[in-house]
């Protein structure tokens, strides 16, 4: 779990449009009833790369970027606490690595970019008073020290476009390779797109009700029959029957046949789209009515079908692989020390 957690972590770095360093550490929370707000953090030496010092306050802020709702549960809950911390202190130590290294190569951010990126962060808070807040407890009241900061966040931003993005790209013909290598993952079961109406008896029914349900079922099926098309069955269904699917116009979209009980198969296979079925009955008188609307065949998808969603994914892959080897890359030549 932990391993898989500081993977995803990585995995994260780039994504985001502003880096957790540039969040509040901690806004306070009302504690719930039986819990305790967190604690503050104090600026507490958390890790050390090469010289650079990291501290409680780097990596509550990534803890609440990792775990947004840490603000509505009054910190991380204690079931997760220690993969996330985990996580956290991985990926700021990354962070970190990441631009010693830009300066190391001597990369820097045009003047006109640093401005436009602090009238974006400013843009961020409700009002000044929130702006000058977070200048205060953050920032120790130095505009200074927040250039500074944003500088630092553009500029892990640059390497990762170089080192990563730069080179995730996926083009057409590499998954069409993968497409053609890996045929099962684009096959499709044989299917039915079908309608339902449910007439169900109330628990443990007594005669008259399991009559009842009976006549309920019978009337059902001859105002279903009397339906033309899918948005006739369908708010019949809203109207009148019994299950969850009411509230979708009765829709089960499409179907894997082998999930589905054998009647229904048995049913649907005899039918043809559009066509309604007569009563279903189940145990314990318990009534379907369908409609179909697809039959659908065992097949394959065209690659043209899963081109745009494969590249994505494949590109989701290779991201996460680069930014992996240039996490171990940029450690095997640092000296990360935790504490």
């Amino acid at each position: 779990m932990k391993k898989q957690l500081i993977v995803a972590m990585l995995a994260l770095a780039a994504t985001r449009p502003v880096p957790a360093q540039l969040a509040p550490s901690h806004e306070p929370t009302v504690a719930q009833r039986g819990s305790s707000a967190p604690a503050e953090p104090q600026g507490k030496p958390v890790a050390r790369v090469n010289r650079a010092v990291l501290t409680d306050r780097d990596l509550v802020r990534e803890e609440y970027a990792i775990f947004p709702y840490a603000r509505q549960h009054n910190g991380v809950p204690a079931g997760m606490e220690a993969d996330i911390r985990a996580g956290a202190l991985k990926m700021i130590e990354f962070e970190e690595l990441v631009y010693q290294e830009a300066l190391r190569r001597g990369m820097a951010v045009a003047p006109e970019r640093l401005q436009k990126a602090e009238v974006q962060f400013r843009r961020q808070f409700a009002s000044p008073r929130h702006y000058n807040e977070t200048l205060k407890t953050e920032f120790d009241r130095s505009p200074a020290v927040l250039r500074s900061k944003i500088r630092r966040s553009l500029l892990i931003e640059d390497l990762l476009k170089k080192e990563v993005e730069g080179k995730a790209s996926v083009p057409v013909a590499e998954a069409r390779e993968f497409y053609d290598r890996n045929p099962q993952r684009f096959q499709y079961p044989e299917a039915f797109a079908f309608q339902s109406i449910s007439i169900l008896p109330p628990p443990n029914p007594n005669p008259a009700q399991v009559k009842e349900a009976r006549k309920r079922a019978n009337d059902a099926l001859d105002q279903a029959k009397a339906t033309h098309s899918y948005e006739d069955f369908g708010l019949l269904a809203e109207k009148i029957s019994d299950d969850d699917f009411r509230v979708m116009m009765g829709d089960h979209q499409a179907a894997d046949r082998s999930k589905l009980p054998p009647a229904v198969v048995n049913t649907l296979a005899a039918m043809q789209p559009g066509q309604v079925s007569g009563l279903i009955e189940f145990d314990a008188n318990r009534y379907t009515i369908l409609r179909l609307k697809q039959h659908i065949e065992r097949g394959k998808r065209k690659f043209e079908q899963v081109e745009p969603s494969l590249r994505e994914w494949l590109k989701k892959q290779k991201t996460e692989q680069l930014r992996h080897e240039l996490d171990a890359r940029l450690r095997r030549n640092a000296k990360v020390e935790e504490f």
